[in-house]
C-alpha cells in the first residue's frame, strides 16, 4: 500500500510517500490560503496510487476538511493520528494523553526511534517552542511550553509601542551569536533567542536526575535553525522528525504478515 504522511502545522504543512517502509522525499510550504484545489495538486498532483493518507495535524477543523476532500477526489482515505496512552514505543505522561499535541507526540515517537537507547528531549521550535522528556524506555516524563522566539518578537513589536517605532531599523541579528544587540531590533531578535536556547539548555539540565543522565536534544522545526548554534546541551537536528515518527506509527499499527 502507497501510504502519504502529512505533518500540517500552526502555519506549514510538510508531506512525504512512505513505499514499501521507505520515507521519500519530503516537501514544505505555507499551506494558510490554500483550497481543496491546491491540497490536490500539491500533495497529490498527477500521481497515482495513494491508497492512504496518515495525518498528524494541529490545523484545525478547516484545514482538516481541505485536505479530507482532496484526498477524497484523489481516492484516497484518510486517518488523522490521536494520541494514545501508549502506542508506537512511547507512554504518554500526561494524566489525560488526549492534551498532548498530536505534533509533540508523534515527534516523540520518532525520537525514540531514532535514539533507542538513550534519553531525549524532542525540542519543536515553531509558532510555539515545546519541549517533551522521554526516558530511553519510551516513557514520556512532561512537556514544556513557551512562544517561539518568532512569536516572542511579535509579541513585543505589537503589544509595545515604544520598542515597535525604536526597532523599525537598524541590524536583525549580532555577529557571533552575541546576546547583546547594538539595535532595538537587534536586541529582540537576540533575546528571544537565547531565551529558547537558555530554557532548553535549563530542560536538559532539570532532566538530568529523572533519566539518570543528560538527554539528547533532539531539534526540529523550522526556527530550529536560529536556536541552535546557542544551545550548551549536545543536540542534533532532525527537520522532518513528526513525518518519521508518523512512519513508526503506521509500520506499529500496520497488519504483521505471517511467515509460511
Amino acid at each position: 500500500m502507497s501510504v502519504l504522511l502529512v505533518d500540517i502545522g500552526n502555519s506549514r504543512i510538510k508531506w512525504a510517500r512512505l513505499e514499501s517502509g521507505r520515507l521519500g522525499l519530503g516537501r514544505a510550504a505555507s499551506y494558510l490560503d490554500w483550497g481543496t484545489t491546491d491540497y490536490r495538486r500539491r500533495l497529490f498532483g498527477r500521481a497515482r496510487g495513494v491508497e492512504l493518507v496518515l495525518v498528524s495535524s494541529v490545523a484545525g477543523p478547516k484545514a482538516n476538511r481541505l485536505l479530507t476532500a482532496a484526498a477524497r477526489l484523489a481516492g484516497a482515505r484518510v486517518k488523522f493520528v490521536t494520541v494514545p496512552r501508549r502506542g508506537a514505543g512511547v507512554t504518554v505522561g500526561y494524566a489525560e494523553p488526549w492534551r498532548l499535541g498530536v505534533d509533540r507526540f508523534v515527534a516523540a515517537v520518532g525520537a525514540h526511534a531514532l535514539f533507542p537507547s538513550v534519553p531525549v528531549c524532542v525540542v519543536g521550535v515553531g509558532t510555539a517552542l515545546t519541549i517533551d522528556l522521554v526516558g530511553a524506555d519510551g516513557r514520556h516524563r512532561g512537556g514544556v511550553i513557551i512562544p517561539g522566539p518568532t512569536l516572542m518578537v511579535e509579541t513585543l513589536l505589537y503589544g509595545t509601542h515604544g520598542i515597535r517605532r525604536r526597532a523599525r531599523g537598524g541590524p536583525a541579528v549580532v555577529a557571533g551569536g552575541s546576546l547583546f544587540g547594538r539595535s532595538t531590533r537587534a536586541g529582540v531578535v537576540q533575546g528571544a533567542r537565547h531565551a529558547a536556547a537558555a530554557t532548553i539548555d535549563q530542560a536538559v539540565e532539570q532532566a538530568r536526575p529523572l533519566v539518570g543522565r543528560a538527554p539528547l536534544v533532539v531539534l526540529t522545526g523550522g526556527g530550529a535553525p536560529a536556536v541552535r548554534g546557542l544551545l550548551r546541551s549536545h543536540w542534533v537536528l532532525v527537520p522532518d522528525l513528526v513525518l518519521r515518527g508518523l512512519a513508526v506509527v503506521r509500520a506499529s499499527a500496520a497488519p504483521k504478515r505471517r511467515r509460511t
